[in-house]
């Protein structure tokens, strides 16, 4: 019962961040959300400071590719060699993959410039919707999940989403303060990544529960 909850609930907000999203990408495409990016952009660049900037560029520099990639070997290490769970390194390695082709898709797809505001680092390619924030979306948020599945007290799991949570959310921000992404790019990033990580949660959760009733059907 409590399984066929979960699914409903990854189900219900897959659907919400595709028609998110969708409606999102309609808005850009019209660039009927520019005048709110400009101002979310000088609003937070408002409390510009050296050390906030420094700051903002070691979150940013967290949700690079290259310290990802380390991420994402440092939590296959934790599935394959502590906990044994090969079925979930092969969701970990799947999702964090197909999260990377599809950023690459829609940025061909939506072709969107980049600021040409203040921009505080340099950076080249198009702008929605955000790497960094699919990126951070994508690992935290499959790596959460899992571990989820092996904590068992209260506090340990609500300090795992609040890290998970605020990681998330404080490199989405650091692009929108270094000046090289629009709010909207940020908010695509999450939406985007929310849509191919709970679609990977729910056919995950559906193949385990697949597999443990053959086995308990051979079993019995």
């Amino acid at each position: 019962m409590r399984l066929r909850l979960y699914l409903t609930i990854a189900f219900v907000l897959s659907v919400v961040c595709l028609i998110g999203f969708s409606l999102l990408a309609l808005q850009i495409s019209g660039n009927s959300l520019l005048h709110f990016d400009r101002q979310m952009i000088s609003f937070i660049q408002g409390f510009e400071t050296p050390w906030l900037t420094s700051l903002m560029k070691f979150f940013s520099f967290i949700g690079s590719v290259p310290v990802v990639i380390l991420l994402c070997l440092l939590c296959m290490y934790i599935l394959y060699k502590l906990l044994h769970h090969y079925s979930e390194l092969l969701l970990f390695i799947s999702v964090a993959i197909g999260s990377a082709v599809l950023n690459l898709m829609l940025k061909l797809i939506f072709h969107r410039a980049r600021p040409d505001l203040h921009q505080l680092v340099e950076i080249s390619g198009y702008s929605f919707p955000s790497g960094h924030a699919m990126n951070a979306f994508t690992v935290y948020g499959i790596f959460a999940f899992l571990m989820w599945r092996h904590l068992y007290t209260k506090w340990g799991r609500i300090w795992l989403i609040i890290a998970s949570t605020w990681m998330i959310l404080l490199i989405g921000l650091s692009r929108i303060y270094l000046g090289v992404h629009y709010p909207t790019d940020i908010i695509g990033g999450y939406l985007a990544s929310g849509v191919w990580v709970t679609a990977a949660i729910l056919f995950f959760q559906y193949y385990k529960e697949k597999r443990y009733n053959k086995n308990y059907k051979l079993g019995g």
